[in-house]
């Protein structure tokens, strides 16, 4: 017999692992809504010639691809094996799982776009998949919940954006975080001066790796992608090896750029943009301007957003940035947008290792009413009906059986209250309720029962 088994970089979820998992959902979903974002759902499946193009040759190469239906290889030759997997996929395959929300959410908005009032503002909370290496904190299926607003180039965007990083992650408890801020009109212009012209690409996923892979094997990057060595120095001294406070930053963005038209203006936006969160009146900002954040994307045009929890070994938490362009690909150019995602897996994993989920997030049955008959069980289930209206999460054991087996189940489900219900109870209307956290039990009437558990 086959023995069951989980592809490697997916997870089953029980039912404590859930009900924590929805109240970091839940955290970020109210927090969206404040902000006047509006739900929305695409597909798990889209066309490879939606996703493919943009997000870099690194990522398309972690798109997964569904084959096509029926017998996928039946018009193949020995010519179109021998032609390589980036010539033989399209004849194999016509669609793959999303490799993230943004791209989805692009080509919706090019689709909808005589119906959608501009800005359009909208969250996003599905599962995406990336074909990569599974290691602590990267999974193959994971969670992102992501907020974008298109058809705005006001920075008051990204000060949103910001505020909202901070009110969800103080939310949920993670008070140890740093928001990392970076323009790649800055990188663009790093480029520039130090002798790469339009290879901001290049050099942002190369640069991207440096906290995974450290400034020796990012310079080895560079030069398989054609740096120059001058370039690469240049880079090294003047942008890698540094280390400013925000305070220092803006003179030194100031004068290494002073050559490059688009690297001023990316220092332009990016004091414009904590001007605003100042305005905002956020109260200790943990923000961390940061040179090297690149945010390994291809489609990333101006601020872009990175968040990490300190004292923990596990990548970012949350990412985003400023796209102005993403519908141009779907035929609507011009129109610009800006988003964040929150990684649920990861977050859950950072909260998991600090013990920081309340205790009432992995509470699910509140009240286990316990029959010892079928008459008990006639005064129970009305009970149970009171408990439920008053937003109770209350159950009854099914079966008439030992108050032992039954107990021991409330045990095991961490049920904090249960009701013992036997011929005494029945004639008396009184109940015995037993706190199973203390072992007190006192007899109670219905609405006292109501109002012992409820707190």
């Amino acid at each position: 017999m086959q023995k069951p088994t989980l592809p490697k970089g997916t997870r089953d979820f029980g039912p404590e692992q859930m009900r924590k998992r929805l109240f970091i959902f839940d955290t970020i979903r109210q927090t969206f809504k404040r902000f006047g974002f509006q739900p929305l759902e695409t597909p798990s499946m889209e066309n490879l010639s939606t996703l493919t193009g943009k997000y870099g040759d690194e990522g398309d190469q972690l798109l997964f691809k569904i084959l096509n239906s029926g017998d996928f290889a039946a018009d193949l030759t020995e010519l179109d094996i021998a032609s390589g997997y980036k010539k033989l996929t399209p004849k194999i395959a016509e669609k793959g799982l999303r490799y993230d929300l943004t791209v989805p959410f692009a080509r919706y908005v090019v689709m909808n776009r005589n119906s959608l009032t501009m800005p359009f503002k909208r969250y996003q909370m599905q599962p995406v998949w990336r074909a990569d290496r599974p290691q602590k904190g990267r999974y193959r299926e994971f969670y992102q919940c992501d907020a974008d607003v298109v058809g705005t180039d006001s920075l008051i965007c990204e000060a949103e954006i910001v505020l909202m990083i901070h009110e969800v992650f103080r939310n949920l408890g993670i008070q140890d975080f740093t928001l990392k801020v970076n323009n790649r009109k800055i990188l663009a212009g790093m480029a520039e001066v130090i002798g790469a012209p339009g290879q901001e690409g290049p050099l942002a996923v190369a640069i991207d790796k440096l906290d995974k892979i450290g400034p020796e094997k990012v310079k080895d990057e560079l030069r398989e992608r054609g740096f120059s060595e001058k370039a690469i120095e240049t880079l090294v001294v003047d942008w890698i090896g540094q280390k400013l406070t925000n305070s220092e930053i803006w003179n030194d963005f100031r004068h290494k750029l002073n050559a490059s038209q688009i690297g001023q203006q990316g220092v332009d936006e990016l004091e414009e943009m904590l001007r605003l969160v100042e305005q905002y009146g956020l109260e200790k900002p943990q923000i961390e301007v940061d040179p090297t954040l690149a945010r390994g994307l291809s489609y990333y045009t101006g601020a872009i957003f990175e968040v990490k929890a300190n004292g923990v070994s596990i990548g970012s938490v949350s990412g985003g940035g400023r796209y102005d362009n993403l519908t141009g690909a779907f035929g609507m150019p011009g129109l610009s947008g800006v988003g964040i995602s929150f990684g649920v897996d990861r977050i859950y994993d950072v909260m998991d290792e600090l013990n920081l989920f309340p205790a009432s997030a992995g509470q699910g049955t509140q009240v286990l009413i316990v029959p010892f008959d079928s008459d008990a069980r006639a005064v129970a289930l009305p009970l149970l009906t009171k408990l439920r209206r008053a937003d109770v999460a209350a159950e009854v054991y099914p079966d008439l059986s030992k108050v032992k087996k039954m107990l021991d189940y409330a045990n095991a489900k961490g049920i904090p209250y249960v009701v013992l219900i036997g011929s005494e109870e029945v004639q008396t209307g009184q109940f015995s309720v037993k706190n199973m956290v203390t072992g007190e039990q006192k007899k109670l009437g219905a609405d006292e029962v109501l109002w012992i558990v409820k707190g």
